[in-house]
């Protein structure tokens, strides 16, 4: 990737690399959210609902045609949930106190999924060029 991609995807960069550290550093141990059933997997959902429509934003942001986004929604839906699947591997073999987990992952991917129809129906809308 050259450097011009890589200042117009700044963004995309940033949320992406953020994520994966936060998913990777060690964390204190803080008390559950009681009152929140599941909220691990909540958080999963938002995090990776978050990168999707990050990706989204960049897309229409450097005004993509109609045309291109069969070639790109592979991408933009792919590489979110790749990542979160790389991330508990690693989670479950490179850190001390985290755990790989297959219904984290499941949640990383129900929030891709969820940020697909906010890419191609909302987004578009604030991003006209």
């Amino acid at each position: 990737m050259n450097m011009i991609k890589i200042k117009r995807y700044w963004l995309s960069i940033l949320v992406t690399i953020g994520i994966v550290v936060i998913c990777l550093i060690p964390l204190p141990k803080f008390p559950k959210l009681a009152d929140v059933p599941l909220w691990d997997k909540w958080v999963h959902f938002v995090m990776y609902g978050v990168l999707c429509t990050v990706y989204w934003i960049d897309y229409h942001r450097h005004g993509h045609s109609n045309k291109q986004t069969k070639k790109w929604l592979l991408w933009i839906v792919a590489v979110p949930m790749a990542i979160g699947g790389l991330v508990e591997i690693a989670q479950g073999t490179l850190t001390p106190n985290r755990n790989g987990d297959w219904i984290d992952f499941l949640a990383n991917c129900i929030g891709v999924l969820l940020a697909l129809p906010i890419g191609l129906f909302i987004i578009p809308r604030f991003c006209k060029h």
